[in-house]
């Protein structure tokens, strides 16, 4: 029997021509907040994603002041991303900032925070139409900047939706280490979109909730994440590259230091309140919750299970912890669970949690042979 010729690497030419495409590819990301401006410099406001009902709204923005140089320099070559990063590297956060915000006929003016951020909360007279995304003004009047305008956009679930999803990201949709900003680059550039950040079948899964048990549901999914700021946009870029539905994406951690505080709220009481204000804010919607077993996940998620009786359709817990002292803590939060009226799993992989949603008529029966495709697929990669 012949021997089988040993498996050649890529040549070194052709390895080098992915290395650069990829490199110049994570420069474009990394560089992409800063681009707004053109190069002028100045002041800048960047918005975040952001979420509402028909009657009220949220939404996250930064002010910037950020340098001005490179505007020469031809858009969409490695030299002009390379300018780019350097004045994200040394723009800096506006404090005390005024922004007036528009949408149609409603507006309101906010203030930005010790870090630059500013937190839109405002009533809405006219309600949205039936698009899912809207796009709202936003404009700087103090320090006054007449350059200073940009658009923001927001989510609205459509009468059809069912219910919601709150999903956290860090063990959860991706492994752990990734939502870390270096391995996060290395792998979603260099590696490419078929590297091992999302967890198997992640993606079908959540494309099934949000399709929900009709497959025409639409329901909208809500993420929070522990990792900073500044990797939000290679965020927005992996879910983009895994097909992983569009939703605002919330940060659980504020990075910065200033005078009198070195280290950020912790996430856990972050997150608490993050999600109260989603389901205050879809006070008609219940909603499913998505987490890990290797944070406070599950007692995060029990304790909202108590404040809003009848609202939480399901907790599911992805297990990363492998340690049979925190199953035995969760299996018995469980048990409180069932005793309000839902139900948490502790399950293995995104199949398994598939399996049990279909049980409970949250997701199409039909979708679990994609599910169990793509999970497949995605654990042979």
């Amino acid at each position: 029997m012949p021997n089988t010729p040993p498996k050649q690497s890529p040549k070194p030419r052709r390895l080098y021509r992915r290395w650069r495409h990829s490199l110049r590819k994570a420069l474009h990301i990394v560089a992409a907040p800063v681009k707004g401006d053109n190069g002028r410099g100045g002041l800048f406001i960047q918005p975040y994603r952001g979420y509402g009902s028909r009657r009220r709204l949220f939404l996250m923005g930064r002010v910037f002041h950020q340098p001005g140089f490179g505007s020469s320099l031809r858009e969409g070559r490695i030299r002009r991303d390379l300018v780019d990063l350097v004045r994200r590297l040394l723009r800096k956060p506006v404090v005390n900032a005024r922004v007036r915000v528009r949408y149609k006929d409603t507006e309101t003016t906010v203030t930005t925070d010790s870090h630059g951020f500013f937190r839109v909360r405002m009533d809405l007279s006219a309600m949205p139409s039936d698009a899912l995304w809207h796009s709202m003004e936003l404009e700087l009047q103090d320090p006054v900047d007449p350059r200073a305008k940009t658009t923001g956009e927001f989510f609205t679930p459509p009468e059809s939706a069912g219910y919601g999803v709150i999903s956290d990201i860090d063990d959860t949709v991706v492994y752990t280490g990734v939502a870390n900003f270096v391995m996060m680059m290395w792998r979603l550039f260099a590696q490419g979109a078929e590297s091992r950040i999302a967890f198997p079948g992640v993606a079908a899964l959540y494309q099934a909730f949000y399709e929900g048990p009709s497959g025409q549901q639409r329901n909208p999914l809500l993420y929070v994440s522990r990792a900073p700021w500044s990797i939000y946009q290679v965020l927005v870029e992996f879910f983009r590259m895994h097909r992983i539905p569009n939703g605002p994406i919330l940060i659980l951690r504020e990075w910065g230091m200033k005078r009198g505080v070195l280290l950020p709220r912790r996430a856990k009481d972050h997150k608490i309140d993050v999600i109260r204000e989603m389901l205050d804010l879809y006070e008609n919607l219940p909603f499913v919750l998505i987490g890990d077993s290797g944070q406070r996940d599950p007692e995060v998620y029990a304790r909202i299970l108590r404040e809003y009786p009848g609202r939480i359709l399901g907790i599911y817990i992805r297990d990363v912890s492998n340690d049979p002292q925190r199953e035995a803590a969760i299996a018995n939060l469980a048990k409180e669970v069932r005793a309000a009226g839902s139900d948490l799993m502790l399950a293995t992989d995104s199949l398994e949690m598939a399996r049990h949603a279909v049980d409970q008529g949250l997701l199409a029966p039909q979708s679990l042979e994609g599910i169990q495709r793509t999970h497949d697929k995605d654990e042979n990669c």
